[in-house]
């Protein structure tokens, strides 16, 4: 059992699901106060959210450690994995990963609502079929698949609004430009374990890492002006706007660091640093939506 869990990645999962429940809270109405707010909440319909949004991103971590075991075998940091292991049989990982995924359509489907459903579905549609594949070929993968890795706000949203506005792709872009330094930072300490694979990051295809520091930076600089445009918008008020300003130019901090040195150590620290960012910013928006 811990190594079909192994397969849906947990630590990733909860990242998916506090994406997931920040999309839902910004769906829902405004109220003048939190009790209030609070009652509006359908509970049942947060959970059908929650559980078939966990099962569709467990479901495509499964599907994509089956469809990369071979690579995996060649990675020191992946070897380990359940897979490339031989502690379970590719066949009932596929089945696995297929029931999850299933399953969690469903779930959304039946009880959330249609649109939700279908965000989940391309969801796991772009990243399994499209960037996957993508990662042999171009380093261009990782802006491909930071589309399906920003949609977890998105559905969310439209499982309590039943559509889909200007915020909740406000939410999409701040979670979209967030992966880029945190993921180049991954590639960055792990460079040498994608070129066994023969997986093409960044950072195998330019071993000197200067251009993946240049993109770190990059978009840590277009992270802060977007991160303000909630507070813009009215979704949330002037603590927000000076923490999400704050937190930006900390997390642009680190990246000018991995650019002036180009170490394992700071490309460590972005990652850490984007590890950190993202919750704390989510709790600034909890914090201060306006009216509650």
């Amino acid at each position: 059992m811990r190594d079909y869990i192994e397969l849906t990645k947990p630590r990733i999962t909860w990242l998916i699901l506090m994406s997931t429940g920040i999309g839902y809270f910004f769906g829902l109405p405004s109220a003048p106060d939190w009790l209030t707010f609070l009652k509006q909440i359908d509970l049942l319909k947060l959970l059908h959210t929650i559980i078939g949004t966990g099962l569709i991103a467990s479901g495509t971590a499964a599907l994509n450690q089956w469809y990369e075991r071979e690579g995996d075998l060649k990675m020191k940091r992946t070897a380990g994995r359940p897979l490339p292991s031989g502690r379970l049989i590719a066949g009932r990982a596929l089945a696995f990963g297929t029931a999850l995924s299933v399953a969690g359509f469903v779930e959304l489907w039946l009880g959330v609502n249609l649109l939700s459903a279908g965000i989940g579905a391309f969801t796991l549609a772009s990243y399994l079929f499209v960037y996957t594949p993508m990662k042999r070929r171009t380093w261009w993968s990782t802006t491909v698949g930071a589309i399906p890795g920003a949609m977890p706000p998105v559905i969310g949203f439209a499982a309590a609004a039943g559509s889909l506005t200007k915020e909740s792709w406000v939410l999409f872009a701040i979670l979209f430009l967030w992966q880029f330094p945190h993921f180049y930072s991954i590639a960055w300490m792990y460079k040498e374990d994608y070129a066994r694979a023969g997986i093409q990051m960044l950072p195998v295809v330019e071993p000197d890492c200067r251009s993946t520091a240049r993109q770190i930076v990059i978009y840590g600089i277009a992270l802060i002006p977007v991160s303000l445009v909630p507070a813009m918008l009215g979704m949330t008020g002037r603590l927000y706007l000076i923490g999400a300003l704050l937190l930006g130019l900390w997390f642009l901090y680190s990246g000018v660091r991995v650019a002036v040195e180009r170490t394992l150590v700071r490309a460590r620290g972005v990652l850490i640093t984007s590890v950190l960012y993202l919750p704390l910013i989510y709790g600034l928006m909890l914090l201060d939506r306006p009216g509650l």
